[in-house]
Formats: C-alpha cells, sequence, structure tokens
C-alpha cells in the first residue's frame, strides 16, 4: 500500500507543478540522437590521435637536437613509470571518490574549473597559435618579446622561466580566453569538447613512451585498471558522472530535439584516447625510423583503433551499461603491430626500437666524477662525443692521448 500511495503522489505532483518549479527532464534519445552522437565522439577521438601523432614526430625531432646541441634530457616515461601508473591513477581515482562522497560537490568542482581554465587556454594557444598568426593581420606586427627568471649566480646560474613570444601569441592567448570564459560561465559542451580535444593532442604530442616495451607495460597495465574500476566497482562512473572538468568528450544525444543546448549526453574519457593514441604515435615515429615509404605499423594500429572504440559503442549500447573502453582498445593496439612485425619479420627491430637511446658511462669513476663537479650535463656531452670518435676510429682513446691529440 505505501508503494501506491507514494507513486499516487508522485503523478499528482507531477501533474500540479509549474515550469518554474519542475525538475528540467531529459528528452530521451532516439536512435537518429544516438547515432549522431556515437559518431561525434569517435572522430573526436581519432582527430586526435592521428594530428598528435605526427605533430610528435616534429617534437621528437626537436628534442634529439635539444639533446645533441645542449645535452637536455628528453622527457620520456621510464618502464618504472609505466608500471606505477595505474597504481597513481588508481589512487588518485578513489580519492577523488572520496572527496566527493565527503564534501559538496560544488565546491570541489569550482576548484577544478578555475585550474582547467588556465590549463585549458595555455593548451588551446599551443594547439592554434600557428592558425592565429596566419590569420593576424600584417598591420599588427610580430614582435618579440623574451621573459626571463634565473636563480644563482656565475657557474650556478640555472633558468626558472625562459620563455620567448611575441604580439601574435598574445593576440592567440586573447581569443582562446574569450573560449575560455565561455567555459567559465556556461559550461558549455562545445567549450568542453574544445579544450577536451586541445589536452588530447598536447599529450599525444608531448608524452613519449621511449619503446615498446614500455607502451606494453603501460596499456596492459591501464588494461586491468579500466576492467577493475569499472566491473568491480562504482568508482570510476560515480567520478565521471560528478567531475565537472574537460577531462572527457561529450556529445548531445538529444541535439536533433534540443539543438546546441540539449542536456542528454554520451561522454568518452580522455584517457580511452590518450592513452591508446601515445602507444600509436610511437609506432608512427617507428616507421619513421625504418625509413620506409608507408606507415604500416601507425596506420593498421589507428584502424585498429577505430575498430576497437566501434566495438566499445555498440557493445554500450546494446547492454545499456557503461563500459571500460581499454578492455577492447588495449589488445587491438597491442595485437596488430605484433602480428604485422611477425608477418613482416620486423618483430626484433620493433622490440629492439627506442626514441632516445640511453648514454651509458663508461664506469663508476665517470659517475662519482659528475656527481662532484655538478656539471653532469656537460660531461655527458663530452662523453658521448668520445663515444663517437672512439666507434668512427674503431678504438678508444685514453684521457692521456686526448691531451696529446689536443695540444697538436
Amino acid at each position: 500500500m505505501d508503494g501506491v500511495a507514494k507513486e499516487v503522489l508522485a503523478k499528482v505532483n507531477e501533474s500540479v507543478c509549474t515550469d518554474n518549479d519542475c525538475p528540467p527532464r531529459r528528452i530521451p534519445s532516439t536512435p537518429e540522437g544516438m547515432a549522431i552522437a556515437y559518431s561525434g565522439l569517435v572522430i573526436m577521438a581519432i582527430l586526435p590521435i592521428f594530428f598528435g601523432s605526427y605533430r610528435s614526430v616534429k617534437h621528437h625531432k626537436e628534442q634529439k637536437q635539444a639533446y645533441e646541441a645542449r645535452g637536455e634530457k628528453p622527457d620520456t616515461m621510464s618502464q618504472k613509470d609505466a608500471a606505477m601508473f595505474p597504481v597513481v591513477s588508481s589512487v588518485a581515482l578513489f580519492g577523488f571518490y572520496l572527496f566527493f562522497q565527503i564534501f559538496s560537490k560544488e565546491y570541489i568542482n569550482l576548484l577544478l574549473t578555475g585550474y582547467f581554465f588556465f590549463l585549458g587556454i595555455l593548451a588551446l594557444c599551443h594547439l592554434i597559435s600557428p592558425v592565429i598568426s596566419s590569420l593576424v593581420p600584417a598591420a599588427i606586427p610580430k614582435t618579440p618579446y623574451h621573459i626571463k627568471f634565473t636563480s644563482g649566480e656565475g657557474d650556478k646560474l640555472e633558468n626558472v622561466i625562459d620563455y620567448k613570444f611575441n604580439l601574435h601569441d598574445i593576440v592567440c592567448l586573447i581569443c582562446c580566453s574569450m573560449i575560455g570564459v565561455w567555459y567559465l560561465v556556461q559550461k558549455h559542451w562545445i567549450a568542453n569538447n574544445l579544450f577536451g580535444i586541445a589536452f588530447a593532442i598536447n599529450a599525444v604530442e608531448l608524452m613519449h613512451l621511449n619503446n615498446i616495451v614500455t607502451g606494453c607495460i603501460l596499456l596492459g597495465g591501464l588494461f586491468v585498471y579500466d576492467i577493475f574500476w569499472v566491473f568491480g566497482t562504482n568508482v570510476m562512473i560515480t567520478v565521471a558522472k560528478s567531475f565537472e572538468a574537460p577531462i572527457k568528450l561529450i556529445f548531445p544525444q538529444d541535439i536533433l530535439e534540443a539543438g546546441f543546448g540539449a542536456k542528454n549526453f554520451a561522454m568518452l574519457g580522455l584517457g580511452d584516447i590518450v592513452v591508446p593514441g601515445i602507444f600509436i604515435a610511437l609506432l608512427l615515429r617507428f616507421d619513421h625510423s625504418l625509413r620506409r615509404k608507408s606507415n604500416t605499423y601507425f596506420y593498421s594500429t589507428f584502424f585498429a583503433y577505430f575498430m576497437g572504440l566501434l566495438t566499445t559503442m555498440l557493445i554500450m549500447h546494446l547492454f545499456n551499461h557503461a563500459q571500460p573502453a581499454l578492455l577492447y582498445l588495449v589488445p587491438a593496439c597491442l595485437g596488430t603491430p605484433l602480428i604485422v612485425a611477425l608477418v613482416k619479420g620486423d618483430i626484433k627491430t620493433l622490440f629492439l626500437y627506442e626514441d632516445h637511446p640511453q648514454i651509458a658511462l663508461n664506469d663508476e669513476s665517470d659517475a662519482q666524477e659528475i656527481e662532484k663537479s655538478g656539471e653532469s650535463r656537460d660531461k655527458q656531452i663530452t662523453l658521448k662525443k668520445r663515444k663517437k670518435d672512439n666507434n668512427a676510429s674503431g678504438g678508444e682513446e685514453t684521457d692521456e692521448q686526448i691531451d696529446t691529440r689536443k695540444e697538436k
């Protein structure tokens, strides 16, 4: 009887409420609307991987040049980092879950909004700066500026901030700030996606896996991570729905009925784009190292990712339940290059490839000397040049031989 009474009261309240005091209703999804939403998510997922991968090739060359010229150590993910990444991600995910359970969701999202407001503007500036610069009228000069802050004195002088920009970059910053204000005020899904796509492209471009083994460790660990937190608990789904930040791409399923003001969204986390994306970008750099006409490993794995994403969407629609996308994406992205390598006879070359081969110090005395002198960067450059000279001459030179050669 209590259940019947509550149902009757709910229907009475629904019939007498006005437009001002009734909660907003979500428009039911139609097959056409869902097809548009899923298609939009797939397109927004594959574009950052494609463009970010090609940008990573350019960034990789710049890193190598900087290392050879100034000894700047390239930023790459080690195998230890890859193994720890799922653990750190799990701690962070559960921490956010506890925060949302204990504290007000509004206050947490207010802090996150402010943080991602600035981060999103910087990511968008880095991405579209060349485009904005080409559109700026010639009347605005490309006057260069240089901001530099240093600490220490003499030989111990270190750069804290060393940033160069021009007037065109300032124009780009203003344009991106307008998008940031739009996101800050309205949290519109288009502004969210602009920031999300910028984050994804920058991550695929700048986050480098040094070798295939590191990629296998990372994807394998996150494969287990995704399955556990989606199927084993409600933690990831709760955080994803509570987290109001551009760390996910969203597309309305009721866009045909509600237009750009739609509220019923399908979503895809940026992790499901970035994690496979940095592995696919590594394969493109491997293709370039082979110096062949076709980027076989990149395109085959890129297509496998596309098919894995379609499979995720299909199963999510059939079972009407959130799916761990990496459950389908990781086997596709790991299996495809291995099969291609076996067919082409490149399996050994694939696993021996490294973006930045490590420079081994000759002996422990060199390492101790480096620590004492505090000139590790210069010392490493010297050792590298010495190693190249030795390889070219077919033998090793002693320090006395080097000094004699310099005197001559």
